[in-house]
């Protein structure tokens, strides 16, 4: 089994993913968060800076374009070419509802004829390997079969699915038994996305798609970075590697030239997954949302860790606490 790092906007920065990579090896690939290029091909600075090699040294990294015309795709294919990048994954999955009005990420499956004219053109001029990640539909996953039949024409590199439709965000269960009728009548390699937080989670989707072998994960991974090693077998996280790693993190984002109040913003956010590893993990996170100043939020984060209730059993429960 082979297993994937999905991006999150805002946390999977390239500092995340160099010390996620070190500390944590075993994903075969780390997915940008999604660059979006404008009607001339062109992007932000700050997408450049996560995008440069020596910013993602010693690990596969593959930029993911938010672009809906063939035009602005193939130029910014021509900019990662020059940067050493030999693949790049479409994204026809982002839910978001600004988004999706644009007619962006999962907002390209509500015309498949322009999607599958968008593929035409882009597949006939760049030979650059092209990879997918997509939602099952916009209102209902059954409309999966139609979409399955327009990305079955093209010579991708890889199909990820994530087994929801749009309108499910990431609330409505993955539709496991849709995706296994899909599954095996793709002609390209398929890797599954969707819920999985943990080994019995992995289980329980192999026991329904025997012959898969290929998984992303995502805020599972996020919620445990030692995610993937459990999933191959290895032990689960301990509280002092996740204190390592939060501190190494807090350390590289500070290093980066990142405001403080910033990268206390960044770590916040990092914490409305990390945190259901305590269980009592809503109270804890109260007290880290209420901190103001880094030198506060550092010594909240002592107190977690010194008087918290770590479990290593505890997976991500697809919610977040919040005020």
């Amino acid at each position: 089994m082979k297993y994937f790092m999905a991006p999150l906007e805002g946390i999977t920065l390239c500092e995340y993913r160099k010390l996620h990579s070190t500390m944590f090896p075993g994903a075969e690939a780390y997915y940008t968060p999604f660059i979006a290029p404008d009607t001339q091909g062109n992007f932000r600075e700050k997408y450049l800076r996560e995008l440069l090699p020596d910013n993602n040294e010693g690990i596969k990294l593959v930029p993911q374009l938010l672009v809906n015309r063939p035009e602005p795709f193939l130029i910014t294919v021509s900019k990662l070419k020059a940067l050493g990048y030999n693949e790049v994954d479409l994204n026809t999955g982002c839910p978001s509802g600004t988004v999706f009005a644009k007619h962006k990420g999962s907002g390209m499956l509500t015309d498949l004829k322009e999607l599958d004219s968008f593929l035409n053109t882009v597949f006939s001029q760049t030979e650059i390997a092209i990879s997918i990640k997509t939602r099952m539909g916009v209102s209902d996953t059954a409309e999966f079969a139609g979409i399955a039949e327009i990305y079955a024409k093209y010579p991708l590199k890889q199909l990820v699915i994530h087994a929801r439709c749009r309108e499910g965000y990431y609330d409505s269960p993955p539709d496991i038994d849709g995706f296994a009728a899909i599954f095996e009548h793709m002609p390209f390699p398929v890797c599954y996305n969707g819920n999985i937080f943990s080994r019995s989670d992995l289980n329980a989707l192999k026991e329904k798609v025997p012959g898969l072998e290929l998984v992303m994960v995502g805020r599972g991974a996020i919620a445990d970075p030692a995610l993937i090693r459990t999933l191959l077998g290895g032990e689960k996280l301990r509280a002092s590697e996740l204190e390592q790693f939060h501190d190494a993190l807090l350390e590289a984002l500070l290093s980066r030239g990142m405001a403080p109040d910033h990268v206390l913003s960044h770590m916040k956010e990092l914490w409305y997954y990390m945190i259901h590893k305590f269980s009592d993990a809503a109270q804890l996170y109260r007290s880290l949302n209420k901190t103001t100043r880094l030198g506060y939020y550092r010594s909240a984060v002592s107190e977690l860790f010194s008087s918290g209730k770590f479990d290593p059993e505890r997976s991500f429960s697809g919610g977040k606490y919040r005020e």
